[in-house]
């Protein structure tokens, strides 16, 4: 998966519920990999708006 131009790397977590996402040096975590990738996108949002 990608946002822009950006790789998104989804996984399962172990020893926990849920999966994670990471990409651009962001991490998050949700309950299945679509919610991850959901989060993902505000916290790259974020970023960039701070630059």
């Amino acid at each position: 998966m990608k946002i822009g131009h950006l790789p998104v790397k989804i996984f399962k977590i172990k020893n926990r519920k849920g999966h994670a996402a990471i990409c651009d040096g962001c991490l998050t975590e949700g309950k299945s990999a679509e919610e991850a990738f959901d989060r993902m996108v505000k916290a790259v949002r974020r970023v960039t708006r701070k630059k």
